[in-house]
């Protein structure tokens, strides 16, 4: 049984949601986040105040909670800066 399909099986069952393997800005994380957007907030990050990226694509804000997270995603949450 594949990873998705088991956590399809939990989530149906009530079982809470293991934690999953990612590489977020390329240090291993363990998360119990689903969506990316679930992820940002788990991190204290304000959702409007940083660009994310889920396996070298660009999701914008209001994707974020549609992109759902499987083990081994490559996740980058970085904060725009200004300067000169």
């Amino acid at each position: 049984m594949d990873d998705r399909h088991e956590h399809l099986e939990r989530l149906a069952a009530g079982a809470a949601p293991r934690s999953l393997s990612i590489v977020l800005n390329g240090a291993e994380e363990e998360t119990r986040a689903t969506t990316l957007a679930e992820l940002v907030t788990s991190l204290d990050m304000a959702p409007e105040q940083v660009a994310t990226a889920l396996n070298g694509r660009f999701v914008a804000r209001a994707a974020r909670s549609a992109c759902r997270l499987t083990a081994g995603d490559r996740i980058e949450i970085v904060s725009p800066r200004q300067g000169g």
